[in-house]
């Protein structure tokens, strides 16, 4: 009888060998915005980090900020997308890839704080039911300090077989 090991992104892999607390976070953070530049623009820490579930908060710095002094539309989308990327690298098994296709994207009300991004799948997946390619829609949450929420993503990822 054989079981399968799932193994899943580098990302994650260094999430998991990182001490679990807030050096941690800041390195594993760090690494992602190296991995991913663009990333960096909304100065992302990753809080928390499983399979199926990601945490990301950012500042409010004046370098999101729009002409209303608000949490820039677009940033919003950035860290939405950071939350996604780093579910989608704790959950996907490395027999599988994925890519974002499609963001729909609701803004709710001004965002006047810093901002917490919780991307979150009510149930993962059976990868190995996944042969030639599936859409995986990840919801985004996106609150404010008072935990209001402020801008909602669903994000489309198409998963597939690695080659």
């Amino acid at each position: 009888m054989s079981t399968t090991v799932k193994s899943y992104g580098p990302a994650y892999g260094i999430w998991r060998r990182l001490p679990d607390n807030a050096i941690g976070s800041a390195v594993s953070s760090l690494g992602m915005c190296l991995r991913v530049p663009y990333f960096g623009s909304v100065l992302p820490y990753v809080r928390s980090l499983e399979p199926g579930r990601c945490e990301v908060t950012a500042p409010k710095w004046w370098g999101i900020r729009n002409h209303l002094g608000t949490f820039h539309a677009i940033a919003a989308c950035n860290l939405a997308e950071v939350a996604m990327g780093m579910l989608a690298e704790a959950t996907v098994p490395t027999t599988h890839r994925w890519i974002p296709k499609e963001m729909t994207v609701r803004y709710l009300t001004k965002a006047n704080t810093s901002l917490t991004a919780v991307a979150q799948l009510a149930d993962l997946p059976d990868f190995d039911a996944i042969t030639d390619g599936a859409d995986l829609i990840v919801p985004v949450s996106i609150t404010d300090r008072d935990g209001t929420e402020v801008v909602h993503a669903d994000i489309t990822v198409w998963i597939s077989r690695s080659r």
